[in-house]
């Protein structure tokens, strides 16, 4: 058997670990609804503008109330699998609703790098319409009250209620985050129990995910963004070579490649969305490189503009005065004209380009579905050897 790389054993690692948590006690000493107890009220904004409380299910004899959120991994590996069950017990009486209890102020960028999108509501319809959730989805990041009174350690994180609104089963969906795994339906056995007006058997299992984010987490948050503001910033030249071994990409991971300069408007309009985009993945198989179409001359308004952006990627500038022959040797079909940006695959495969503005929430897209086919890929070749 060959030796995994330690490449692979880190993408495997990451792919793969979670924490595992038990029904309990949170963060900020916040405890989990312990079984028995009445279902606590609340009133929240929906995605679909209408604001939700607990006489809205009255209609239905049992309650699921999933906390889930747009950025954790977990939760995102079970949207289809929530969905199929809101369809499968819609006729037997069984009201299904989502609440993201996330605070937008408590998550750092760099707990986005498996996402396309954050925890803000507007975010959320995004989300629920994109993935056409057929549930309400709720949102209690402003004040984050039902979370604190429901105590979801991480999402997902699941409760479901009886006839009397009393908590009957706390914890996960299932056994395993890959569906083709699954050997226990916990989530369904207790509804099924609950419907054939019999004991929920096990009533409390452990839940992994992502730890609730928590306003108060909100100077962690800043904290980061100041120490990855001070991380240095440099430019330096590139020449033909360079650009068409940039466009060839060996590297192994992701790479999005922005072309830019400093007379162009839209250009430094859409830089500062790019340093985001690079704080979200650069912790996983993926970097940017910016390249400053200047003459070399200019390099100094080039490492301004970067300094001023906290662009701490690797930054090129054209090497030659000669940009047509540069942007020839990066890709023949460029009309030379910027802003230009490409994300090229591990094996140089073009995954995303625009000429002109980019759509951010496309390239986002085409990031997260390229990591998670990357990552895939690279399980697989672990398991061959």
């Amino acid at each position: 058997m060959n030796k995994i790389s330690q490449r692979n054993r880190f993408v495997l690692s990451a792919a793969l670990f979670l924490a595992v948590l038990k029904c309990g006690a949170a963060e900020l000493n916040v405890p989990t609804l312990p079984i028995g107890a009445a279902a606590p009220e609340f009133a929240l904004p929906g995605v679909d503008g209408k604001t939700y409380s607990l006489k809205d299910f009255e209609s239905s004899k049992f309650l699921l109330i999933a906390f889930t959120s747009n950025h954790c991994p977990e939760a995102q590996a079970y949207e289809e699998r929530l969905k199929k069950l809101t369809a499968d017990y819609k006729d037997k009486d069984v009201a299904v609703v989502a609440i993201n209890p996330n605070s937008p102020k408590g998550l750092r960028l760099d707990e986005l790098g498996y996402t396309d999108l954050g925890d803000t509501l507007d975010e959320m319809k995004i989300r629920a319409k994109f993935k056409q959730f057929n549930f309400p989805y709720l949102d209690d990041g402003a004040t984050q009250e039902t979370a604190k009174k429901y105590g979801p350690r991480v999402t997902p994180h699941y409760f479901l209620f009886d006839a009397q609104r009393k908590l009957q089963y706390c914890g996960r969906m299932d056994d395993n985050n890959r569906e083709e795994f699954v050997k226990v339906n916990d989530l369904r056995n207790a509804l099924d129990a609950l419907i054939a007006g019999k004991e929920v058997a096990v009533k409390t299992t452990r839940t992994a995910g992502c730890s609730t984010k928590w306003a108060e987490k909100e100077s962690q948050a800043k904290a980061w963004l100041e120490k990855v503001g001070k991380e240095p910033v440099a430019v330096e030249s590139i020449d033909a070579e360079g650009l068409k071994a940039l466009r060839k990409n060996d590297s192994g991971k992701l790479r999005l490649v922005d072309f830019w300069d400093t007379g162009c408007g839209p250009c430094m309009a859409e830089f500062p969305e790019l340093v985001t985009i690079n704080r979200m993945y650069r912790g996983r198989a993926f970097e940017f490189v910016s390249v400053a179409t200047n003459k070399p001359d200019e390099k100094k308004d080039v490492l301004e503009f970067l300094t001023l952006k906290q662009a701490s990627n690797k930054n090129y500038i054209f090497g030659d005065v000669d940009g047509y022959k540069l942007r020839e040797a990066f890709d023949k079909e460029w009309d030379a004209a910027n802003p230009y940006t490409m994300l090229l695959g591990a094996k140089g495969e073009i995954l995303y380009k625009s000429k002109g503005e980019f759509d951010v929430l496309e390239l986002r897209r085409a990031i997260v579905k390229g990591l998670r086919e990357l990552n895939a890929g690279t399980v697989m070749d672990v398991k061959k050897n």
